[in-house]
Parts: C-alpha cells; sequence; structure tokens
C-alpha cells in the first residue's frame, strides 16, 4: 500500500469528551475532527469498533461484523425525534476522565429502548433507511441480533449455557427463537442502524476535512459472540461447545508468561475450502467502516501460538502454519489493492516479514521499546525504513511520559540511552520523541492523544493480562491548551507532513 507522508492521533471514541459518561459520535467526534484539521493531521485511528462483551475490551466484542451501541449520540436522536428532551434531562454524575461502564450501560441502554420503543410507535423519517440497511447487511446482522436478544433473555451467560435447541443450532431453533424474541432481535437491528447511519455521517464530515479513518481488526474473535456461535464449524471448539485450542502469544516483553488470550482458533482447512468467504465478507464490511484497516498480531497469519482450551497460561503453546499467502491473494482479487497496516510487534520471524512485504503492508515500530540495552534496534528512527507507521506507544503499554517517569527511576539506563539518542537532556522526553518520530522516514506517525496531551500513567489505556478498570480513559477539552493545534501545524510543516493539497489548491498555487 502506497502511504503519503502524514501524520494523526489514536484515540477510539470512547475516549472522546460528552456529557453522557462516555465517548460518542455526538458534537464532541466533530470537534475532535476539527481540531485534527486545525492540527495539520490528516489520520484519525481507532481501536475495533464492535459491541464491547468481557473486560469492556474492544479487542473482545459479540461481533466482528456489528458497531458498539454505547457509541450512539444520545442528543442527535432527540434531534431525530426518537427520544426527548425530557428523557434526557437527568444525567447520572460521572467522572468526565473516567468510564464507569457499569453505570453507563444501565443508562445509556435504558434510553436506546426508549428510542426503539418510539420509532415502532411513531412514523419517524429516519428511519426509511433501516429496510435496506437490514437487507445489505443481512448474512451477518440476522445472526447477531438473534445471539443478542437470545444473551438477554438467558441473563447474560455465554452462549454455550443457554437451552441446548439455541445453543446448538438445532433444526427448527432458529426459526422459533426469532419469532419468540422477534422484538427484542428488531431492537438490535434498530441499534445497528443507528449507530451506522451516525458513524456514515461522521466518517463523511472527516472526509469533508481531509481525515482519513484507520480502523483496527484483531486477528482472532471472541468465544462468546455470535461470530462463533452461529459458525461452530469454522472455529476450534467441539461439538458441545468447549474450547478446544485457544489464541495468545508466548512469553515477550508484556508477559514472562505470554498472553492467554483465550479466543478460539481458525479451522483454516474448512475457510479454504469456502474460499475464505468469512474472512472476504469481514473485510467487505471493514472497508464499509473505514479507510485504512490495521491488523492487530499480523504475526498470527504466518502462523499463530495455539494453546490447550484448557490451559492456566500461554507457556504451553506452539507454533501451527497459517495460510496467510493464500488468504490475501484471495482478499486481493476481490478488493484490489489493499489498504492494510500489519501489527508486526512480538516474536516476528523471517516468514513473517516476507508475508508483510509480499503484499507491501507496512509495518509498525514503536519508540518506547528502541532504548537501552534492552531495546529492539529496529525501533531507533534511524533504522525505519519509509513504509511503515510510528507510534510512540500503544494501547498495551504506558503513555510515553509514565513510561520514562517509570525508567528514571528503575532503569536509568533506558532513561540515559535515550536522552543521549535524542540530545536532549530535559523533564520533557515525550515531546521530544514524538519530534523524533515527525522527523523519521516513516511514511506515517500516529501518536496517541495521551502523548499529544502529555498525560502520565494514570491515563494509560490497557494492563493486558488484567481484568478490569481497562479501556476507561476520557480527555476532556480543557486540556488541550489554545496553542496545541498550531505547535503540531508547524511540526507537519517542518517535517513535510501537511495535508495534501486539492487539485483546486494546486492551481492558484501555480496561478500565483
Amino acid at each position: 500500500m502506497e502511504l503519503n507522508r502524514s501524520a494523526g492521533i489514536l484515540l477510539h471514541p470512547t475516549s472522546l469528551p460528552g456529557k453522557f459518561g462516555i465517548g460518542d459520535l455526538g458534537k464532541d467526534a466533530y470537534q475532535f475532527i476539527d481540531f485534527l484539521s486545525e492540527s495539520g493531521q490528516t489520520l484519525w485511528q481507532v481501536f475495533p469498533l464492535g459491541p464491547t462483551g468481557y473486560g469492556d475490551s474492544p479487542y473482545q466484542c459479540f461481533s466482528a461484523f456489528a458497531g458498539n451501541p454505547l457509541l450512539i449520540n444520545l442528543d442527535l436522536l432527540e434531534e431525530y425525534g426518537l427520544l426527548s428532551e425530557e428523557d434526557l434531562s437527568v444525567i447520572p454524575d460521572h467522572n468526565p476522565n473516567k468510564i464507569d461502564y457499569g453505570q453507563v450501560i444501565g443508562y445509556k441502554f435504558d434510553l436506546l429502548r426508549k428510542a426503539f420503543d418510539n420509532f415502532k410507535n411513531n412514523n419517524i423519517q429516519i428511519m426509511d433507511g433501516f429496510d435496506d440497511f437490514c437487507s445489505k447487511n443481512n448474512h451477518w446482522l440476522n445472526d447477531f441480533s438473534l445471539f443478542m436478544a437470545a444473551k438477554t433473555y438467558h441473563g447474560g451467560i455465554i452462549w454455550k449455557d443457554w437451552e441446548d435447541d439455541i445453543a446448538y443450532r438445532k433444526p427448527g431453533a432458529i426459526e422459533k427463537w426469532t419469532e419468540k424474541l422477534k422484538l427484542d432481535v428488531e431492537y438490535n437491528k434498530f441499534l445497528q442502524f443507528i449507530f451506522s447511519y451516525q458513524w456514515k455521517n461522521l466518517t463523511k464530515y472527516a472526509h469533508e476535512k481531509g481525515i482519513t479513518i484507520i480502523g483496527d481488526l484483531p486477528i482472532f474473535i471472541a468465544y462468546d459472540s455470535s461470530d462463533c456461535w452461529a459458525n461452530k464449524d469454522l472455529f476450534t471448539v467441539d461439538e458441545k461447545g468447549n474450547l478446544e485450542k485457544v489464541a495468545g502469544v508466548p512469553p515477550d516483553y508484556f508477559s514472562e508468561t505470554g498472553q492467554l488470550w483465550g479466543n478460539p482458533l481458525y479451522r483454516w482447512d474448512v475457510m479454504e475450502k469456502n474460499n475464505f468467504d468469512w474472512w472476504t465478507q469481514r473485510i467487505s464490511k471493514m472497508l464499509d467502516l473505514v479507510d485504512i484497516i490495521r491488523i492487530d498480531h499480523f504475526r498470527g497469519f504466518d502462523a499463530y501460538w495455539e494453546i490447550p482450551g484448557d490451559a492456566e497460561t500461554a507457556i504451553d503453546g506452539r507454533w501451527v502454519k497459517a495460510p496467510g499467502e493464500k488468504l490475501f491473494n484471495t482478499i486481493k482479487e476481490k478488493f484490489g489493492e489493499l489498504p492494510i497496516i500489519a501489527e508486526d510487534l512480538g516474536v516476528i520471524t523471517k516468514d513473517v516479514e516476507k508475508l508483510r512485504d509480499q503484499f507491501e503492508f507496512p509495518g509498525i515500530k514503536i519508540l518506547q521499546f528502541a532504548f537501552g540495552p534492552t531495546g529492539e534496534r529496529k525501533f531507533l528512527p534511524h533504522n525505519f525504513p519509509r513504509n511503515c507507521v510510528v507510534h510512540t506507544g500503544s494501547h498495551d503499554n504506558d503513555t510515553t511520559r509514565g513510561f520514562f517517569e517509570k525508567a528514571k527511576v528503575n532503569d536509568p539506563e533506558i532513561y540515559d540511552a535515550t536522552q543521549k539518542y535524542l540530545n536532549y537532556f530535559g523533564d520533557d522526553i515525550c515531546q521530544e520523541l514524538i519530534r523524533a518520530a515527525y522527523a523519521s522516514v516513516a511514511d506515517i506517525v500516529i501518536i496517541p492523544m495521551q502523548d499529544v496531551l502529555n498525560l502520565g500513567g494514570e491515563s494509560r489505556m490497557n494492563f493486558p493480562g488484567t481484568l478490569g478498570g481497562n479501556w476507561a480513559w476520557r480527555f476532556t477539552w480543557e486540556q488541550i491548551s489554545d496553542q496545541l493545534a498550531s505547535k503540531y501545524k508547524e511540526m507537519t510543516q517542518l517535517y513535510d507532513r501537511p495535508p495534501q493539497k486539492t487539485e483546486t489548491e494546486e492551481i492558484e498555487v501555480e496561478e500565483n
């Protein structure tokens, strides 16, 4: 994929400001796009947009195709005539810098259900496209909506523990339960339609402002998902729904025992016989939502770490080859040049690099991993290739300021090596590291919003291997200084990362 030299910011919509306890697709999202534009940024990277399940993680979603209803903006529902001013008159108190998912889920879903009831009882103009949306997305929407309705009916428990006929999709069960839960099934379709409507309007505005959206595709699906429930033959679960093999990664710089993700693995032989149909549908849906796809854990398309389903850690696994070349050739035949970024961190072999480079996917560089005796020299800016994406840090490690504050005390060799490399001996290493990223030959620079705001470890997004308290960080507009946009715009100009000129602007420049 050919990349323009450009810059952007990593910020998930849940981290946006807003009055409803969680960032969403309302006016603050539009204001953030304005901030990107004013800052000379042309890229907005987000995490997976799906409905979160286990641990509120966007990497553990109830569907690989659906959107997260928590991102639906309630003020816009009032504009559509689906809610009233009175409905929104009482908003629970909340911490503007941290999401309380329990509170948010209860509050928002009560109002989303009320909006659905109003949709059912009134002729709301916005819903004219509802039937068309359902028809175009029926290959995943029917299963997902029934899955969520049945999950609610069974008290939220995992699908394996539902009543047998629906859990294992026995003959006649789908028709029976679709009729039995008809209203709830339609409610979940309604939520997906509204999410899609709001997201499409937001991305249209972003494109008008010259902003390209980078989405995120987790390589694996969640066990407790409509994908696994509806397509058991494609995943490593037995006839009783028990996990036979699960995904993870071996011990690395994140964990001495590796990471036991617990996701089912793919039955690649079955998928290949179907010409990777499930994957082409998934890529098609992603390209309907975003412009560029970042594939998380790209390494798994060459070989994946297979762990026994009953294992307690990721140590006792083995590498198994995956048909990545065949898959991407199939996808390329269908979609042409692939706008894909390969998250190639962790244990990377020459075969992984060969697969990445064969399709010209840019890889990822993390500056926090570069310095000191334990650092990896491939992450030093002077070793970057042009075709890559550089970040100061990732969602799985500390903010850059937090990282170096801890390193100064606990790993002074890392701290000293970084200062020497940057030829900077002040206290604002975060800003100097951002400058080094901008100055590098890397075609794309994406800086996490926490680092743009120079925030400490209290603003970290995720602690791998821990449950609860993650994915909750939010910023406020008060944290953005009056000079921040101009400061970043100057950097984009200084290091040749400005927005691309339109044909009209180029003609005007030539005439002048």
